[in-house]
């Protein structure tokens, strides 16, 4: 039985999707103008082994997440510059090629990080979804939960009455939308109210993404503008997967602001439940403070790279930590990964000298136990490090581990069964040095050497008839 801590409940709930096989999922993604930091990859991989475990356990998944490539302004609220001018102002390109840009190093990302994402059905971005976003604006308008003001359309969170559910604040304190950019709307009603639609006026006179709407506002024709962040959203989640959603996932920087106003504009305007279950995945922090560009700790993947470390090795450096636990990145505790995930695939290679053979339900359902239990990963990380190190046959435990990889994302089946040529320097050294104490008949060492070969390089040594063999 899969159970999940929804953010809106804050208890842990035993998970019922509408249709008993298939569960709707989605993602908030990235804002496409700049290179997205691993503190943006964590929740990305932790959304991606969400997915793959409600796959394990036998759903079928209609997973999307989108791309923001209008309406995100510079403040999660509707404060400050659209992030997508700003990109194309620092590289002096328009808008779409800054999308388009870093759509497409995002998704190279990703991919080393071995997501499914790219294997889904959608990927949409904002730009693609305007109608639907006017038509859900329309309906806001005629519901009477939305209002027009000369310089914007918003949503009127007085007209909402559990309106901070998501985030239990006192609407006081919730935080504000504030105006529309960094000069307040006086036609605004409550300080709280967030925008759904901005006009091409006033300090969004010269955006460069805007398109005719059939609102009207005495200071634009064509009711020109480009829609607020969080309708877009809605809007998409609700084309694609319907006017409730099983999942809807993001960090938890996204509770008090966007996915609050999501609930709000989505559930005035269907009348419905917008989303049965709220996920939130925790920060990564550096070094035990927040990421951040002027310290110079705002890594993206090509730092990782550039430092030597393969993008699997990050991988299992998230496999780590819960998604509702922060982690702290260190270059040590990323070594210390790189080291783990050697001796892992070590193993699995010296098992690939044996065809798989059956899994074992024992130890399978062990790891269905850890990730029905909130998506649990380390614990089925280590429930797979017990597996390998149990008395289980060789082929018993490659065809139960490559099962597990379905969830970790591992490439483990890609392993191949090793030869000398591919061992590490340390670890040819060491089988010399034991080629040598057997010569010499000191056994001692010779056990030695082998034990230590296989706690450090997860590498079994076997003598034969032919001499010390590997596997």
């Amino acid at each position: 039985m899969l159970r999940i801590h929804n953010t809106l409940s804050k208890q842990l709930e035993k998970f019922t999707p509408q249709e008993e096989t298939h569960v709707s999922f989605y993602h908030c993604g990235p804002t496409v103008y700049w290179v997205q930091h691993i503190g943006n990859m964590r929740g990305m991989t932790m959304a991606d082994l969400i997915r793959r475990s409600l796959e394990y356990l036998g759903y079928n998944v209609d997973f999307v997440r989108n791309y923001t490539d209008v309406g995100h302004l510079t403040s999660d609220e509707d404060e400050g510059e659209d992030k997508m001018e700003k990109g194309a102002k620092r590289e002096g390109k328009t808008p779409e090629e800054i999308a388009a840009k870093y759509i497409k190093l995002f998704e190279h990302d990703i991919q080393s990080l071995n997501h499914l994402t790219l294997k889904s059905r959608f990927k949409p971005t904002a730009t693609d979804y305007i109608p639907q976003m006017i038509s859900m604006v329309e309906e806001l308008l005629e519901n009477g939960f939305a209002y027009t003001t000369p310089k914007a359309i918003y949503f009127d969170v007085q007209k909402k009455k559990d309106y901070t559910k998501l985030s239990r604040q006192k609407l006081e304190f919730n935080k504000s939308g504030a105006g529309t950019g960094d000069v307040a709307d006086p036609d605004k009603r409550n300080p709280q109210d967030f925008a759904v639609w901005f006009f091409k006026t006033g300090v969004h006179k010269n955006a460069l993404q805007t398109w005719k709407s059939p609102f009207n506002s005495p200071e634009v024709e064509d009711g020109e503008g480009f829609p607020g962040w969080h309708i877009e959203c809605s809007a998409m989640s609700r084309a694609l997967l319907g006017d409730t959603l099983d999942i809807h996932m993001g960090g938890i920087e996204h509770i008090p602001v966007h996915h609050t106003n999501e609930i709000a504009q989505s559930e005035s305007a269907t009348g419905k439940t917008f989303v049965n279950y709220w996920i939130h995945n925790e920060h990564l922090t550096v070094d035990g403070a927040k990421m951040a560009k002027s310290s110079g700790t705002s890594y993206s993947l090509s730092d990782i790279t550039d430092k030597g470390f393969e993008p699997l090795v990050l991988r299992y450096f998230f496999l780590n930590s819960h998604y509702r636990s922060k982690q702290n990145f260190t270059w040590e505790a990323l070594e210390a990964a790189k080291i783990s995930l050697e001796r892992l695939t070590s193993r699995v290679r010296e098992l690939n000298n044996e065809k798989p053979g059956e899994i074992d339900q024992t130890t399978n359902q062990k790891f269905i136990s850890a990730i029905e239990d909130d998506f649990n990963i380390p614990e089925a990380l280590a429930v797979s490090w017990e597996l390998l190190k149990s008395d289980l046959d060789d082929a018993t435990k490659l065809a139960t581990i490559l099962k597990f990889d379905e969830v970790l994302g591992l490439k483990l089946s890609e392993t191949t069964p090793r030869s000398p040529a591919l061992l590490p320097k340390e670890a040819l050294k060491l089988l010399d040095k034991r080629l040598d104490a057997r010569k010499n008949k000191n056994w001692d060492l010779s056990d030695t050497l082998r034990d230590q070969l296989k706690e450090e390089f997860g590498i079994e040594v076997k003598d034969t008839e032919e001499g010390q063999v590997i596997g």
